[in-house]
């Protein structure tokens, strides 16, 4: 059961209340912006909302069990705060949204009806339509280990342990080119080998997609150029000159991550599983079924 603090029940009490809403919004980037359907700028909690005219709030339906509480909310692109290239961009994507029912006369008194992340966002005819999923939605999320023979742990994270500052494994480099939606020339790592960089890291320090990460899938060099192609169509938002730092990538096999990075000790994964091939052969002349480890 919500309780209310004693100066807004008193208020809602009252039967002529002056209430709005208000939103709060936290990108992954760290930004922070607030909104409000009032018709003037609100102040609170060390936020401020400015009116966000055609924003709207959609209705809201509680559930019960573990399933995940979702809304909306509608709103015109006309705020300079939410540009349309940003969502495309997905700089909105999972962003936590915490949203406030305020008495507009006195900000103390106000409700905190939910906290809620961005999921899909729907973009039409200038109107973008958020959806925001509740705090069950974690529990659809993977938790724990993966029983696998590829190792689970992010490169240069804590539990891999390699450190991604080391030159051999960091470079910058600047877009020269973009071949196509996925793919992008580059200078400045021509030092590298060809593939170094396969399924690393971008991270983008200029231009549309400033302050942005993104997958590398491919690395190539052709004709002397480095290509990088990219998992999502990053050729939209970049060109000539923007800058970017590439991490080193790996395939989670045992083998890249005890020749490439000589961390065999820290390998994640379990290399010694037989797979479903080796399960079902058979014996015949020569077959290794003798009970010798399946990596070396």
């Amino acid at each position: 059961m919500r309780v209310l603090e004693a100066g807004f029940a008193s208020h809602v009490a009252s039967g002529a209340t002056t209430l709005a809403t208000c939103w709060r919004i936290e990108r992954a980037d760290g930004l922070v912006l607030g909104f409000t359907d009032h018709d003037a700028g609100l102040s609170f909690g060390g936020t401020d909302y400015v009116p966000a005219h055609g924003l709207d709030g959609g209705e809201r339906v509680g559930k019960l069990g573990a399933s995940v509480d979702t809304t909306e909310v509608v709103g015109v692109l006309h705020s300079d705060a939410i540009a349309e290239d940003d969502i495309l961009l997905g700089r909105f994507d999972g962003a936590e949204v915490t949203t406030w029912r305020v008495n507009w006369r006195d900000p103390d008194q106000r409700l905190l009806v939910s906290r809620t992340t961005i999921g899909e966002i729907v973009r039409e005819d200038g109107v973008f339509r958020a959806e925001l999923r509740s705090g069950q939605q974690a529990i659809n999320q993977p938790q724990g280990r993966i029983w696998q023979a590829l190792c689970d742990a992010e490169l240069g994270d804590a539990r891999c342990g390699v450190e991604l500052e080391d030159p051999a494994f960091r470079a910058e480099a600047t877009v020269v080119g973009v071949r196509d939606r996925f793919r992008v020339a580059v200078s400045g790592i021509d030092g590298f080998e060809a593939g170094w960089f396969a399924f690393g890291m971008a991270a983008w320090g200029a231009g549309k997609r400033a302050r942005l990460r993104d997958r590398v899938v491919t690395h190539e060099r052709l004709g002397g150029v480095d290509v990088l192609g990219f998992g999502s169509a990053v050729g939209d938002w970049v060109e000539a000159g923007d800058s970017l730092v590439l991490t080193a990538g790996c395939d989670r096999r045992f083998a890249t991550c005890r020749e490439r990075f000589g961390n065999a000790a820290n390998f994640r994964g379990f290399p010694h599983i037989p797979g479903n091939d080796y399960v079902l052969r058979y014996p015949k002349s020569g077959a290794e079924l003798d009970g010798r480890k399946l990596v070396g």
